[in-house]
């Protein structure tokens, strides 16, 4: 999850998502890591493409990009999109 401070989504998925992402099956599958998007990308990460708006949810496999979700559409969506890009870009069957 590439972020800020003060980011009003970001703040809004901590509150709503946060919580509970690391308890769901995507979130087992797919652990989150929160990246600063004023810092550079860490180096084990490759980006296919700089980020711009926050929050951006980067799906990385093996240090490489495979798949983004950019911004925080709500709950409902969040979990749909989610879900949509684990199944088509990784073995995920959840």
């Amino acid at each position: 999850m590439v972020d800020r401070p003060g980011c009003p989504y970001c703040i809004e998925w901590e509150e709503k998502i946060g919580p509970i992402y690391p308890k769901t099956e995507a979130g087992i599958f797919a652990p989150l890591r929160h990246v600063d998007i004023s810092d550079a990308p860490p180096p084990d990460l490759r980006f296919a493409r700089g980020v711009v708006f926050t929050p951006t949810f980067v799906l990385i496999e093996n240090g490489e990009e495979i798949g983004r979700i950019e911004g925080y559409p709500g709950e409902d969506f969040f979990w749909a999109l989610l879900e949509k890009l684990l199944r088509e870009r990784t073995d995920f069957a959840g």
